[in-house]
């Protein structure tokens, strides 16, 4: 298994395994309501190799695509340390390591892009998934209860987030400043 970027060759296959993923009922997307198609995921590949901040993963097996990630990134000032995430692996590969190593890898581009706050969103119920977002050291933050509503029923869907770096200042620099404002009481 190979994880690179995705390129715009990729698109016909990105686009099939779009649909595959969404067929799981574990997306967003409803199966089929997204329709993606080898033209919108050439557009969708191009405005991520255009934001500085964001990379698009896939995961390849010989010449098949089995899973993909995407770390948006922006560059407001307050919010530049973050990113949201987008993952998706083919039915047949879940529980084989593919979503290990596609984290391993968005996290070493997250470093090289100064991103500090990785975030994403999880329907509750989805177990395998939160159990790769636990084991790759995501926390709760919270739960956005009723937010989706499939097979005739509310569903929730929590908030997960994951710190990358350590505070920026060293622990001397720290006490210094703990310091200071304990003597400044």
């Amino acid at each position: 298994m190979e994880i690179r970027k995705a390129t715009r060759q990729d698109a016909g296959k990105l686009a099939a395994l779009f649909n595959h993923v969404e067929d799981s009922g574990f997306m967003l997307y409803n199966p089929g309501e997204r329709k993606a198609t080898e033209n919108k995921l050439e557009r969708q590949i191009e405005q991520i190799e255009n934001n500085p901040r964001s990379v698009f993963l896939v995961a390849a097996s010989g010449h098949d695509l089995i899973g993909y990630l995407i770390l948006l990134g922006n560059e407001l000032s307050r919010t530049k340390h973050s990113a949201k995430i987008v993952i998706g692996i083919s039915e047949q590969e879940r529980g084989k390591g593919v979503g290990t190593k596609l984290f391993q890898k968005m996290e070493e581009q997250a470093l090289a892009y100064e991103i500090r706050r990785l975030e994403l969103t999880v329907i509750a119920n989805n177990e395998p998934a939160l159990s790769l977002y636990k084991k790759m050291g995501f926390v709760l933050e919270g739960t956005k209860r009723d937010s989706l509503f499939f097979d005739e029923m509310y569903h929730d869907e929590y908030y997960l987030s994951k710190l990358l770096k350590k505070n920026v200042l060293s622990n001397n620099k720290m006490s210094d400043k703990i310091n200071s404002v304990v003597k400044n009481e």
